[in-house]
């Protein structure tokens, strides 16, 4: 017999609950209400130890309805071919000093999280989407990260310092994605501007240049599938998934590139900080054996470069069976987790990136680890003395780790609840589906289109994982995010 979700199912409603769960806080305390009021005519102003760059053609891009905008970019290409990158990161800092009310919230939320029907965020919107946002056409104070990108990829020099800038164009992954690979027109922004139309490209064949020598280090090719709910009227109509594109991908080849050069430069200036690592697998006999399974050999000890190889010809061969391998090599590698690094120390790296220095430091509108990150960095441009000590950053590390595994299961909840809300008119209908697992608690299919996952709750008799078979949606079940097929 199918089911429908009650008609009175509030999504709102169930991800505060599943936050509160797992001991996240959805309402900011009275105290930062009365630190905003104060804040609210607030404009902080550059001082002697601040550049005025904003002259230089800044612009951000990031998702289409994002607006607590972290980072801008402008590059500068040299004659020898080499060319200069800077990233400005939003100044939080400046209206949100260490153990204000505000920063004692964000100490212990550490991150803003995603429930695909709201946004609860880590520090009050009219910050992180407001005064601390690097908006379109408004002066803000950021903290400048600059490196220089040779003609081969590899990441030369590196500085940090504080700057007034201005967003000249505030772009979009699809906007951007879009135009690059020509299956869009151009942003009215770029469209207006040959400069600015200029400056994207180049940014784009830097980032291919930065992620080609990570790949020539190993860094691993993965592609899981991952999905976003469509919303009219603030109501679930539909789910689509999420795209790669050449603006997302050059976006995260300058991060990962800043968040390197940060790292480095706060261990030439003897701080310690707060690393992101990714260690080396400790399961990796079982990642070798699921590569014999697909009939390839990877040596006995862990080598990112070989399984890069081994990744990418897979997605040669089986592209539809390859978000399920990239999501089983995920789990074996284990979740990444933030770590004090002391000055000197042997870094644990982040095997994954391919990357032996890294920190998150790139978003600290929305991250507690980068907030504190910028405090370090701020503390070294003025040749003040670390705002934290070891044991603090240590203390951060660990809250940061346990609080960023809760917002990933709250975040996985609610997109198996919203999918199910998503599905439930379309009970009945018949999907292509390929066989994903085959497990003692039951054998799962996913969908081609829409890319939803599910029980094959009848009919599963003789099928094995990669098996393409037609299935029927029998029944969805919202409050426990279930979605059970039929073979059809």
């Amino acid at each position: 017999m199918s089911e429908r979700p009650p008609a009175n199912i509030d999504l709102h409603a169930a991800a505060r609950a599943s936050l509160r769960e797992h001991g996240f806080q959805p309402d900011f305390p009275p105290d930062v209400a009365t630190e905003l009021a104060a804040l609210a005519a607030a404009h902080p102003n550059a001082d002697a130890g601040v550049l005025d760059l904003r002259h230089l053609l800044w612009s951000s891009v990031d998702n289409d309805t994002s607006r607590d905008l972290d980072q801008a970019e402008v590059l500068e290409r040299r004659a020898d071919g080499s060319t200069i990158v800077r990233i400005a990161i939003a100044d939080v800092d400046a209206l949100v000093p260490k153990q204000s009310a505000i920063d004692r919230h964000a100490a212990i939320e550490t991150t803003t999280v995603y429930t695909g029907v709201e946004m609860f965020p880590m520090l009050p919107e009219q910050l992180s989407t407001g005064l601390t946002s690097l908006l379109e056409d408004r002066d803000r104070l950021s903290v400048v990260t600059e490196f220089v990108v040779a003609s081969d990829g590899t990441v030369n020099g590196g500085s940090a310092y504080r700057a007034l800038i201005r967003n000249h164009a505030q772009l979009t992954y699809s906007g951007v994605g879009g135009w690059l690979e020509g299956s869009g027109p151009a942003p009215a922004r770029v469209s207006a501007s040959a400069d600015l139309a200029s400056q994207l490209k180049l940014q784009r064949d830097v980032g291919q240049v930065l992620r080609n020598d990570r790949d020539r280090h190993g860094a691993l090719n993965i592609d899981t599938v991952e999905v976003r709910p469509i919303l009219t009227d603030g109501k679930v109509t539909g789910i689509t998934k999420q795209e790669r594109n050449p603006a997302t991908d050059f976006i995260e080849d300058f991060m990962i590139a800043a968040n390197g050069v940060v790292a480095r430069f706060l261990e030439s200036q003897h701080v310690s900080s707060i690393r992101r690592v990714v260690r080396t697998p400790e399961r990796w006999n079982r990642i070798v054996d699921l590569a014999a399974e697909h009939g390839e050999k990877l040596p006995p000890t862990p080598d990112a470069p070989a399984l890069n190889g081994f990744l990418h010809r897979q997605h040669q061969l089986d592209p539809d069976h390859f978000p399920d391998l990239s999501l089983a090599i995920i789990k074996l590698l284990g979740p990444g987790e933030y770590v004090l690094e002391r000055p000197g120390e042997p870094s644990s790296g982040h095997f994954g990136l391919a990357v032996q220095d890294y920190t998150h430091s790139t978003a600290p509108n929305r991250r507690f680890a980068d907030l504190v990150t910028q405090r370090l960095l701020k503390a070294v441009i003025a040749g003040q003395p670390a705002p934290y000590s070891d044991e603090e950053l240590a203390d951060i590390a660990r809250d940061c780790t346990l609080k960023q595994d809760a917002a990933r299961k709250v975040e996985r909840e609610m997109t198996k609840r919203i999918t199910a809300v998503a599905m439930s008119h379309r009970i009945g209908e018949i999907f292509d589906a390929i066989v994903t697992g085959v497990t003692p608690k039951g054998t799962f299919v996913r969908v081609l289109a829409p890319h939803i996952e599910g029980l094959l709750a009848q009919g599963d008799h003789g099928v094995d994982v990669g098996d393409r078979i037609r299935v029927r949606l029998i029944r969805t079940d919202v409050e426990r995010g279930y979605i059970d097929f039929a073979r059809a």
